[in-house]
C-alpha cells in the first residue's frame, strides 16, 4: 500500500482570485515503510503539500490516494484520515487538557473506541515517546519541560496508530538532546510498526542520516526525488535553490577541491568513517 500523488496542483485564493499555483503538477508515490525527507526553501510548497496528505487542503486538480482512498471523495476522506497522523510545528501549543493522559486520549475517544482500548493506546503511545505512564499520566501537560510537552503532543497523534506519520519541522525549537530524542523515536516507530515517516526539515544532517528518500521542492515543483546520497551529491544544484547540504558533504566537496578523491555521494559521518577505514586498509 502507498500514498499516490497524481497531477496534484493547488493555488491559494486572495480576494476571491487565485494566486499563482503553490503546487504544480506533482506526480510520485510514497511507499509503505519509507522515511521521506522533504526539503525546500521557504515558500517552496512543503507545508502546503503535506496538508494535502490527509485532506486538510482539498486538491483543486489531481488526486491524492491513501491506500486507495481518494481524498477528493468526502465518503473516503474520513477513512484516509485515520491512516494519516499529522504533527505540525510546535505541536505542544495544541495541548489543552488537565492531564497528559486525557490529552493523549482525545483522538481515540473521537474514534469511538472502547474504554479499555483507549487506555491501552494511551499507555502504549506514552511509553513509546518515553513518558512513563505511571509517572506522567495524571500530570498537567503544562508542568512538563519543553521536550516532554513535544513528546506528549506526538503521543496524542500516535495513540490513533497512524500508518503514515507526517511531521512539519518536529524538532523546531528543541535543544540537541530533544532533537535526538525525537529522531530516535521516529526510527523506533518505523522499525517496530513499519510506520511510514514523512518529515519536513531544514536540517540537512538529519535528513541525510535518517531519510530513505529525499523530496526537493522548488517553486511548487518536484526538483529532485531520490536517495539522500544521490540528492546531496548535487551540491551546486541545491545551492542554486537556496539550500545547504549536510556538513559531511561540505567536507567532501572541500577535500575534492584540494585534490583528495572522495565520492560525492558520502553525506553522513558513518559513511565518511567507513570510506576512511577502507582507504587506510588499502593504503
Amino acid at each position: 500500500m502507498s500514498i499516490v500523488i497524481h497531477h496534484l496542483t493547488f493555488a491559494y485564493t486572495e480576494g476571491g482570485k487565485h494566486l499563482p499555483p503553490t503546487l504544480k503538477d506533482l506526480n510520485f508515490t510514497i511507499e509503505e515503510g519509507e522515511f521521506l525527507g522533504i526539503i525546500g526553501h521557504t515558500g517552496s510548497g512543503k507545508s502546503t503539500f503535506v496538508q494535502h496528505l490527509n485532506g486538510l487542503l482539498p486538491s483543486e486538480k489531481g488526486t491524492v490516494l491513501v491506500d486507495g482512498h481518494d481524498l477528493s471523495e468526502k465518503s473516503e476522506r474520513r477513512q484516509a484520515r485515520v491512516l494519516v497522523g499529522m504533527v505540525f510545528q510546535y505541536p505542544e501549543y495544541q495541548l489543552f487538557a488537565d492531564t497528559v493522559a486525557e490529552d493523549v486520549s482525545f483522538g481515540p475517544k473521537n474514534m469511538k473506541l472502547e474504554e479499555e482500548e483507549i487506555k491501552r493506546r494511551v499507555s502504549y503511545a506514552m511509553e513509546l515517546v518515553g513518558l512513563d505512564y505511571k509517572r506522567f499520566a495524571e500530570r498537567s501537560p503544562f508542568e512538563l519541560s519543553g521536550g516532554e510537552r513535544r513528546r506528549a503532543a506526538i503521543a496524542g497523534v500516535l495513540s490513533m496508530t497512524p500508518k503514515y506519520l507526517v511531521l512539519d519541522e518536529p524538532m523546531a525549537g528543541l535543544d540537541p538532546k530533544g532533537r535526538e530524542d525525537i529522531l530516535t523515536l521516529l526510527e523506533k516507530l518505523r522499525s517496530e510498526s513499519n510506520c511510514t515517516i514523512i518529515m519536513i526539515s531544514h536540517s540537512m544532517d538529519d535528513i541525510a542520516k535518517h531519510a530513505t528518500k529525499v523530496l526537493v521542492l522548488e517553486q511548487g515543483e518536484v526538483a529532485m526525488l531520490d536517495t539522500p546520497q544521490n540528492v546531496f551529491s548535487h551540491a551546486e544544484k541545491l545551492e542554486s535553490f537556496g539550500l545547504s547540504v549536510p556538513s559531511v558533504t561540505k567536507l567532501c566537496v572541500e577535500l575534492n577541491r584540494r585534490g583528495v578523491s572522495i565520492p560525492t555521494t558520502i553525506c553522513t559521518k558513518e559513511a565518511f568513517l567507513n570510506w576512511f577505514r577502507e582507504e587506510r586498509h588499502h593504503a
